[in-house]
């Protein structure tokens, strides 16, 4: 672990305690409030640890991640990531059907994919939307998108719906948020016996370390 960063847990462990919270509870709490440097995502973040331990259980077995924004594609290391945000066919389906470029881009990327994908949402409430509205048959969600319009609308939507997910009451979130949250269930995944966290069953077998800040 880089020094830095292995000083900056140390200070986050010195301010908080989280050893009594279950433990993917615990590495993905710990995770985003690393970074965000937010110590309200202690009592925002609403953990279920058989949730949790679902969406490990599918990374191992080698689910599709899937991303709803560059940004959050981008904070994604250690694994590949479906996103159809920028794509061409992207912006044609949200002119011709009158949806968001976010909605346009879920059903791509469901088209393609299909049920029991882990879908990573930090960028749009109106993904999280799309997923519930088109039944997309998630294995996981982390719904941490941000804003003052929809966003908290959209996650409790998501856990009334009682899909596995991560998620948070409050507007916060973001892409940086939803990654840091994948990245502990995904370093947890690939912790699994003959995991094929990231990659399927055909793909290559991870070598590298998911995270070098882990």
């Amino acid at each position: 672990m880089n020094p830095d960063v292995e000083e900056s847990y140390r200070i986050l462990r010195d301010r908080i305690d989280l050893t009594r919270l279950p433990r993917l509870s615990r590495d993905v709490t710990e995770r985003v409030i690393h970074e965000s440097a937010d110590f309200d995502y202690y009592t925002d973040l609403v953990c279920d640890e058989d949730a949790l331990a679902a969406g490990v259980a599918a990374l191992a077995a080698g689910a599709t991640v899937i991303a709803d924004t560059a940004m959050v594609a981008a904070g994604i290391t250690g694994c590949p990531a479906v996103c159809k945000i920028n794509e061409p066919l992207t912006r044609r389906l949200s002119r011709t059907a009158g949806i968001s470029r976010p909605a346009a881009a879920v059903r791509l990327a469901f088209g393609e994919v299909g049920p029991g994908a882990v879908w990573v949402v930090g960028g749009s409430a109106a993904a999280l939307e799309e997923i519930m509205y088109r039944g997309v048959e998630p294995a996981f969600v982390v719904g941490l998108p941000a804003g003052f319009v929809g966003a908290a609308a959209a996650k409790d939507a998501l856990r009334a719906d009682g899909i596995r997910s991560v998620t948070n009451v409050s507007e916060k979130g973001g892409p940086a948020v939803a990654a840091a949250a994948f990245g502990a269930l995904l370093h947890a995944a690939r912790e699994v016996a003959g995991s094929r966290a990231g990659w399927g069953p055909d793909g290559p077998d991870p070598m590298a370390d998911d995270d070098a800040s882990w």
